[in-house]
C-alpha cells in the first residue's frame, strides 16, 4: 500500500464524498447528482492525495467520485442501460484494451541506462492498466447512457456557471493572498514549490485543484457557457447574464493563464453571437488539430518558430517557458518514435535519461505522456473517443427540433474541443472533462434516434423535466 499526503483531514475528505454523493443521489434527479458528484471531488477535494494498493488505482480525487457515482446509478437509481450495438465508440474502447496488452508484451525488457534500473512491463501491469482505464472511462459511461436530453446538456452548462460563481470567492481570495486555502484545509501544497503558481508580479489562484492552469481552464469553460446560457435566456439565480459573463471574464484575468485568456477571447464571441452550425465547424477543426498534431510534429508541420516569436511579443518569460515546452516535446516526442505504434509502457520507460541515469525530461501534454507509454495507437483511442463526441454532434444538428437545444448542444461540443486542444501543452483530463464528453456524445446519439425510441428511454431513465432544478 502507498500513501500520498494521507493525514487527518484529507482522509476525512476523501471518506465522507461518498456519503455526499449518496445524499445527492437520494434528494436530486439522476443528472444533477452526476454532476454534483463528479464536479465538486474535482473542485473540493484535496489534490494530489491517496491511497494505492496493489495492481488496482489510487483512491484519489480522479477515482473516488467516479466510483461513487457508477455505484449510486447502478445500486440506487436502476436505470435501463441502453444497448448501443458494437460501434466506433466500441472499437476504441477495445482499442484502448488490447493495446495496453500489446504494449506490455512488446516491452518485457528491462533497460539499464547508467545507474538508472528500468524494469520490464508484464501482463500484470497491462491488467492494472486496464482496471485504470476502466474506471478513468466511467464518468464518460455514465454521460453517454444517462444525459441524453436537452436539459441534461443545459443543466451540464448551469452547473458549470453556478460552480464557478461560487468558487470564485475562494479564487479572488487566493489573488490576494496567494494560493493557501489547500495549505489551510489541507495541510500542505500539492506541487512541489508554491512560487510556481507567481505570474506578472502576483499570484494565480489554484484553491483545491491544485494547479493554477486547470483553474483558469476551468473558470474559461464556465465564461463559454454562460455566453451560451445568454442566447437562451436561461436564468441563474435572477442575476443579469451579461453581467455574469462580465465578472467571470474579470475573474479569468485574474488568473494569468495566458491560454485560457486566449481561449475566451476567441471562444466567447463565437459561442454568444455565431450559429450553432459555425460553432460545430470551429469545433470539428480543433478536435482534428488536436487528432493530427502528432503527425504534424513528427514531420516538423507545427510552425514552433512562428508561436515562440508571437508569444514573445506578448511576454518574454511565457516565450522562454514555451520554448522549454517545445524542446521538451522534441526529445520525448524522437524517443516515443522508437517505439511508435505502441509505446514504452509504464514505470519511467518513456521519459528520457542522460548517459548517467538522470531524468532530463518534462511532461507537460497529455498527448505526449499517452504517445510515449502508449504508443500512436493508444494516442488514437483516447483521443479518438475526446473527438468522437464533437463530431457526431456535429452530424446531429439538424436532428434539434428547438433553437436552445441547438446553442446549447454547440456550446458543449466547443468545450470539449477546447479540452482536447488544450491537452496539446498541459495534461488537464479529469473525471468532469469525460463526464461532459459522455454526455455530448448520449444527446448526439439521442438526437438521431426516432422520437418515439427517445421518449421512452427518458421515461425509464427519469429524465430531469424542464424547470424541476
Amino acid at each position: 500500500m502507498i500513501v500520498t499526503n494521507i493525514n487527518l483531514t484529507t482522509a476525512f475528505a476523501l471518506f465522507i464524498w461518498p456519503f455526499v454523493a449518496v445524499w445527492l443521489y437520494s434528494n436530486r434527479p439522476i443528472g444533477q447528482a452526476t454532476i454534483w458528484t463528479i464536479l465538486g471531488g474535482y473542485l473540493l477535494l484535496p489534490a494530489n492525495a491517496g491511497i494505492k494498493f496493489e495492481m488496482i488505482p489510487g483512491f484519489d480525487k480522479s477515482s473516488i467520485p467516479s466510483l461513487v457515482a457508477f455505484a449510486c446509478v447502478i445500486i440506487m437509481r436502476r436505470p435501463r442501460w441502453l444497448g448501443n450495438g458494437f460501434g466506433l465508440v466500441e472499437l476504441l474502447i477495445l482499442i484502448l484494451i488490447v493495446s495496453a496488452f500489446v504494449t506490455s508484451l512488446l516491452n518485457d525488457d528491462a533497460i539499464l541506462i547508467g545507474r538508472r534500473f528500468l524494469p520490464g512491463v508484464g501482463l500484470y501491469d497491462a491488467g492494472s492498466v486496464v482496471i485504470i482505464q476502466i474506471i478513468v472511462l466511467l464518468p464518460f459511461f455514465i454521460g453517454r447512457q444517462l444525459m441524453r436530453s436537452a436539459d441534461d446538456i443545459e443543466e451540464i452548462l448551469r452547473s458549470l456557471v453556478i460552480a464557478a460563481l461560487g468558487y470564485s470567492l475562494l479564487m479572488l481570495a487566493e489573488v490576494r493572498l496567494s494560493p493557501q486555502l489547500h495549505i489551510w484545509v489541507y495541510g500542505y501544497f500539492p506541487s512541489d514549490i508554491i512560487s510556481s503558481q507567481f505570474r506578472d508580479e502576483g499570484f494565480r489562484p489554484a484553491v483545491f485543484v491544485g494547479s493554477g492552469l486547470a483553474v483558469a481552464f476551468f473558470t474559461m469553460t464556465a465564461v463559454v457557457a454562460v455566453a451560451a446560457l445568454s442566447r437562451t435566456r436561461t436564468r441563474i439565480a435572477r442575476l443579469p447574464l451579461s453581467g455574469v459573463i462580465a465578472y467571470l471574464g474579470v475573474v479569468l484575468i485574474l488568473c494569468k493563464g495566458l491560454a485560457s485568456i486566449v481561449y475566451g477571447a476567441f471562444l466567447v464571441p463565437l459561442v454568444r453571437w455565431a450559429t450553432p452550425r459555425i460553432q460545430l465547424r470551429v469545433a470539428t477543426v480543433l478536435v482534428m488539430i488536436g487528432l493530427s498534431y502528432p503527425i504534424l510534429r513528427t514531420m516538423d508541420l507545427v510552425p514552433t518558430t512562428f508561436m515562440l516569436e508571437l508569444a514573445e511579443s506578448v511576454d518574454v518569460e511565457r516565450a522562454g517557458s514555451l520554448e522549454t515546452r517545445f524542446i521538451n516535446e522534441r526529445r520525448l516526442l524522437d524517443h516515443a518514435s522508437q517505439r511508435f505504434w505502441f509505446g514504452w509502457g509504464r514505470f519511467g520507460r518513456s521519459r528520457v535519461y542522460n548517459e548517467y541515469g538522470y531524468d532530463i525530461s518534462l511532461t507537460d501534454g497529455y498527448w505526449i505522456i499517452t504517445m510515449g507509454q502508449f504508443g500512436f495507437v493508444g494516442f488514437l483511442a483516447t483521443f479518438g473517443l475526446l473527438a468522437l463526441p464533437v463530431f457526431r454532434a456535429a452530424s446531429a444538428l439538424r436532428f434539434t427540433k428547438s433553437m436552445p437545444d441547438r446553442i446549447n448542444l454547440a456550446a458543449l461540443a466547443v468545450i470539449i474541443a477546447v479540452y482536447v486542444v488544450d491537452l496539446l501543452p498541459n495534461a488537464g483530463l479529469s473525471p468532469w472533462s469525460w463526464l461532459l464528453t459522455g454526455a455530448l456524445l448520449g444527446r448526439a446519439e439521442a438526437l438521431r434516434m426516432p422520437t418515439h425510441e427517445r421518449a421512452k428511454i427518458e421515461f425509464f431513465q427519469g429524465a430531469t423535466p424542464k424547470g424541476s432544478s
